[in-house]
């Protein structure tokens, strides 16, 4: 019940502040000095995370890249540290990216499973999708954990006199990331 609500307060909270695909940027006004450039998520296994978010959410690569230290090392074998590091985009070059890194050497060891609800210091990754229901199950057909299967539900407007209607689904990526899909169905209304 407490994931389901924090989940829930989760897509609120991604709807209240996200600008969504569809809208204006804001005016040089409102601009703050700061952009949310990307996020970068440790992973276990890179082809493991590429399958889920190229193929199966359907983000692109715009950056594939191992990187070593020192940065004359021509391999891993020679090299003190090395990552792969890989970045993704949904619509915008600049912004709301997704990094994916691996730590090739030394080799990380996994946290230990995740022990159920969402707890502090978890993050919960939002996206708004259009044709939820076919990247929903491209993500199952790759065996990651279902928490929310999509259904149906609806959030106060940004006034809060109207209705947000969503198709909400939720699952955790291959190395335990929170992902909500959602699909907004009838646009984000300032008012009903």
């Amino acid at each position: 019940m407490a994931r389901k609500t924090l989940a829930l307060l989760g897509v609120l909270v991604a709807l209240l502040v996200a600008v969504p695909a569809m809208a204006k940027p804001v005016t040089e006004a409102e601009r703050l000095p700061l952009d949310l450039r990307r996020t970068t998520l440790v992973v276990k296994d890179m082809e493991a995370s590429l399958k889920f978010y190229r193929d199966a959410l359907g983000l692109k690569v715009t950056y594939d890249n191992v990187i070593r230290t020192p940065r004359s090392a021509k391999d891993d074998a020679s090299a003190e540290r090395s990552l792969h590091l890989v970045f993704l985009r949904a619509n915008d070059d600049y912004i709301g990216q997704i990094g994916l890194m691996q730590y090739t050497k030394p080799v990380r060891t996994p946290r230990p499973a995740r022990a159920g609800d969402l707890s502090p210091g978890d993050i919960v990754l939002v996206f708004n999708t259009k044709g939820l229901q076919e990247k929903f199950d491209k993500a199952k057909a790759m065996g990651v954990k279902v928490d929310e299967a999509p259904h149906p539900t609806s959030y106060p407007s940004y006034d809060g006199k109207g209705v947000i209607n969503v198709l909400f689904s939720a699952f955790y990526d291959p190395d335990g990331h929170y992902i909500e899909l959602n699909e907004v169905l009838d646009g984000l209304p300032m008012t009903r």
